[in-house]
This record gives structure tokens, C-alpha cells and sequence, in this order.
């Protein structure tokens, strides 16, 4: 089943290319089946990235998804022009009477400041309280999973000495219940890392309504998720494209920041070729996230 968006915005010409199964609104109003709504609320400067790449993820399910793009009021990006945000996003006072199936919350470049000192922190914690109303699952993201797991929980996120910045091995938890979040994924699997700020597994673990479903050497406890499957905490970026990576490492070359090479991501010395190796994972971790915790518990009559 295809995801429905406008047909007018970059991800819906990217993704036919693709021969990925996208509808555009006109033709969706008049099938009789009732499609799962997805709120996104972008806090990245990369709009059109940043919603291609979750768009290509939720495509690929069998069930028909409309994508409500959403950004902030208090804060507009300065990296994505008006006229873009007026067309394509809505704020959060246009859709805060709506009910959504689910809801991803991405990440954001500003985990070196306290939450307080963020521009539209105050508007966040307003989001917070409207995905456990308004909300069946929701999704946060890098930053977004530390701001959302100190806002509910109170747990303290920590600045790191060095950007943890590339693709770390993890290794799910072992259960004694099988984990409908992790059905299908390897026991050891991949995910890209981007972000100067950490959360600690000890203090997740002073929580026993949340669980952690995966950890890393290296990037510690990296998906998290409540007892209901109503909240799911994921620190590092499954969504990302082959080459995200090498963007930003280019970008603070150019700037001349300092910055490793991403870990265990180029295939070789040129740093041109990139060995791929969490596509697959990430989108079955999508793919039951829509099933398991969406559209299997969501109420028909939203």
C-alpha cells in the first residue's frame, strides 16, 4: 500500500523514482479504506532530507499512511525558506485538536545546550503532552529521545568529550518475551550515530515501566521504549541515507571543525564508498513499529 503525500513536495517525485508506491491526496480521498495518520514533527535544518528519508521508511508497509509534516511556532528554520514551511508543514497550533495513530519527534543540532536554553523548549514540552493524549505511539529521536526521557522521566542527559559520530554494532536484549519492536532483527545489528550528548543505561534502569530493547558497546542504550509501546526512544539514526554521513563529515571539513572520520562507515581510504549496512534493520524496526504499535492497537474512529 502506498504513503500518500502531496504530490507537489521533493519526496514524492524522489520516491516514484525509486519506484517506492506513493499516492498523491486526490486519488487516496476516494478509496474506502481508512489510512493510518502519522504526524512529523521536523526539528532538523534539513527539512527536505530529513522528511524524505522517514518517508521512504513508512512506505514500506502494506498499509496506507497519510504524513501530517508539523513544525514549531516559537522557532522557524533559518536553513528552509517560508514559503516551503506555509505549503508543505503546519504548526502545532493547527493540528494540536487532531488525533494521530503515531508520531515521530526527529532529533535536532542543539544537544550541547540545556534544555531551558532552546528556543522552542516550552513548545516541545507542550508537543510531550499532547502525544500521551492525542497520540497511540510516538517515536523521538536522538535529541528528541533525551528531551522527551528527561520531560517524562527526569533523566539527566550527559554532553560528550567527543562527537560519537558513525555506525556502532548493537546487540538486542534478551528476553524472556519476544519484543514485537525487534521482530526480525538480528541479534547483532547496525545503526549510524551523529550527536555530542548521551543518556546513561543505569539511569533508564531506575525506571521499571521503560525497557531497553538494544544496546551498544559504544553508544550505550540506544532503544528504549515504555511498557505499552506508547513511547519509543531511539538515540542513533536508522533513517538515515547511505551518504548522511558523509555529508556532515564534509560539511565540518569545510568549516574546519573538528572531526573524525565517522567509524566503521567508509568502505575504504578514499573516504568515497560507503559500506551500507543498516538499511535493512531499520526497516523492519518501521515496519513493526506501524504494525505492532500503530495499527494493530489504534482505535478505528480516531
Amino acid at each position: 500500500m502506498p504513503i500518500v503525500i502531496d504530490k507537489d513536495i521533493p519526496a514524492y517525485s524522489i520516491l516514484g523514482a525509486e519506484k517506492i508506491f506513493v499516492m498523491e491526496k486526490d486519488r487516496a480521498s476516494t478509496q474506502d479504506i481508512r489510512p493510518i495518520e502519522i504526524a512529523l514533527l521536523n526539528l532538523m535544518p534539513t527539512k527536505v532530507e530529513t522528511e524524505t528519508q522517514f518517508m521512504r521508511l513508512l512506505s514500506n508497509s502494506p498499509l496506507q499512511v497519510n504524513i501530517t509534516l508539523v513544525h514549531t511556532r516559537s522557532y522557524r528554520s533559518k536553513n528552509t525558506e517560508a514559503e516551503y514551511l506555509d505549503r508543505f508543514y503546519k504548526s502545532f497550533d493547527e493540528i494540536k485538536g487532531r488525533r494521530f495513530d503515531g508520531m515521530i519527534v526527529t532529533g535536532a543540532p542543539v544537544e550541547t545546550m540545556d534544555f531551558s536554553e532552546v528556543a522552542y523548549w516550552d513548545e516541545l514540552r507542550e508537543i510531550f503532552d499532547f502525544t500521551k493524549t492525542n497520540v497511540t505511539s510516538t517515536i523521538f529521536i536522538c535529541w528528541g529521545a533525551m528531551a522527551a526521557l528527561n520531560y517524562f522521566y527526569g533523566i539527566p542527559k550527559h554532553n560528550l568529550k567527543e562527537k560519537l559520530f558513525g555506525v556502532y554494532a548493537h546487540r538486542r536484549t534478551v528476553s524472556d518475551r519476544p519484543e514485537p519492536l525487534m521482530r526480525g532483527i538480528s541479534d547483532e545489528f547496525h545503526m549510524p550515530h551523529s550527536r555530542h550528548a548521551t543518556i546513561l543505561k543505569k539511569d533508564v534502569a531506575k525506571h521499571p515501566e521503560l525497557k531497553i530493547l538494544a544496546t551498544s558497546k559504544k553508544a550505550g542504550a540506544t532503544i528504549i521504549a515504555s511498557a505499552d509501546y506508547r513511547q519509543v526512544f531511539v538515540m542513533g539514526h536508522m533513517e538515515y541515507d547511505r551518504d548522511t554521513l558523509k555529508k556532515e563529515y564534509e560539511r565540518d571539513l569545510k568549516k574546519g571543525l573538528p572531526i573524525q572520520k565517522p567509524f566503521c562507515y567508509f568502505a575504504d581510504d578514499t573516504c568515497k564508498k560507503v559500506n551500507m549496512n543498516w538499511s535493512s534493520s531499520a526497516n523492519l524496526f518501521y515496519n513493526n513499529w506501524l504494525n505492532y504499535c500503530v495499527y494493530q492497537v489504534t482505535p478505528y474512529t480516531l
